[in-house]
């Protein structure tokens, strides 16, 4: 069996075509910059859209040179107690409640 086999040709590891006349995809070198100062350079399509942040390697965040960092729509606001109770009633209805309230505690303190 091992008479039969191709020797000296390492077949589908290895593509046959040379790469004459073949050119590469119009690429653009952009630069990051994070907050302590490194630089990073990263190869982007001509036509791709370009991040404004990129996270490096030491998992940093790096802006855009010469851009300006965009704010997060997924950052959400960390709601309040106060901000899920007005999800729930109004101002007036919270007044009313209130003076419902302290009407009762005045009452239970009379007696």
């Amino acid at each position: 069996m091992s008479d039969r086999s191709l020797r000296g040709m390492r077949l589908g590891s290895q593509s046959m075509e040379t790469e004459a006349g073949v050119e590469p995809a119009p690429r653009q070198r952009v630069e990051y910059r994070t907050a302590e100062g490194e630089s990073v350079s990263v190869m982007f399509a001509a036509e791709a859209e370009i991040p404004p942040v990129w996270t490096t390697k030491t998992g940093q965040e790096a802006i855009l040179v010469n851009g300006e960092k965009p704010e997060n729509p997924n950052e959400k606001h960390q709601r309040s107690h106060w901000d899920m109770l007005l999800e729930r009633r109004s101002i007036e209805e919270l007044e009313q409640t209130l003076e419902q309230r302290l009407a009762f505690y005045k009452e239970q303190h009379a007696l």
